[in-house]
């Protein structure tokens, strides 16, 4: 067992494992803050099996394996590499949802993905630019998000309004509403439902402060013909998680 421990130490194999597990941490810890369903235990173990992979595929002519007689191998690690990028295309699909028409766990699945080409590109010996890779993705990461919350929150919203049928309250006159908050205004959907006469009216737009949300929520409440309405924020680009000042109206 001593023995073995000493051949492990004495080849060139401790420095990238450890290396990458640590680059998959620091990565997953920042997806751990935010509360995403990949964080610290995934990205770890995304880099270190990537350069686990790599650095077996690296060292083939250690393999024990018996070959055909007068077989000639032909060697390829770029092969694993291609084929770690493809399996964790499929991982990264799986923290990828959508809610509506918002798609969220984007950024997840990038991290993810970066994580194992590091991961790879430590199982290469090519250190300093894991190491580079590493600081450039938590600038991203991490740096980024500081200087998105210096900018003007400019948030998309969802908005839904629902009138009984053939009442005055029509789509002209949900475009004046959210004109004169100073809002977006997008084309506007129309459902019906028939069972009970209802027209619903849905569109988005985008306001940059709440107070505007604030405003158009009492727009629509002093409108007599508004049953009821949601307006539903979508997360910002920094990925912060949004109030939700869902109205409603009866």
């Amino acid at each position: 067992m001593v023995q073995l421990l000493q051949d492990f130490l004495a080849q060139d194999l401790v420095l990238p494992m450890f290396s990458s597990l640590l680059t998959g941490l620091l990565i997953g810890f920042d997806r751990e803050m935010r509360g995403k369903p990949a964080g610290l235990r995934t990205h770890a173990l995304v880099c270190f099996a990537a350069t686990v992979l790599t650095l077996a595929a690296a060292r083939q002519a250690e393999w024990t394996v018996s070959f055909l007689g007068d077989t000639q191998i032909v060697a390829d690690p770029a092969r694993m590499a291609h084929g770690i990028l493809t399996g964790i295309g499929f991982l990264g699909a799986g923290v990828i949802f959508r809610e509506g028409a918002s798609v969220h766990g984007l950024t997840t699945a990038a991290s993810l993905w970066v994580t194992s080409a590091i991961g790879i590109v430590y199982g290469v010996g090519m250190y300093w630019l894991a190491v580079a890779a590493t600081v450039a993705t938590l600038v991203v990461l991490v740096a980024l998000r500081l200087f998105y919350a210096l900018l003007p929150v400019r948030t998309e919203v969802r908005l839904r309004v629902t009138v009984r049928l053939g009442s005055r309250f029509d789509a002209r006159r949900l475009t004046e509403i959210l004109r004169s908050e100073g809002l977006e205004v997008g084309p506007v959907s129309r459902s019906l439902s028939r069972p009970s006469e209802r027209l619903r009216l849905s569109t988005a737009t985008h306001a940059r402060r709440e107070a505007a949300l604030d405003r158009l929520a009492r727009a629509l409440t002093d409108e007599e013909d508004v049953l009821s309405f949601d307006i539903m924020p979508v997360e910002d680009p920094a990925g912060r998680p949004l109030p939700d000042p869902l109205a409603e109206r009866d």
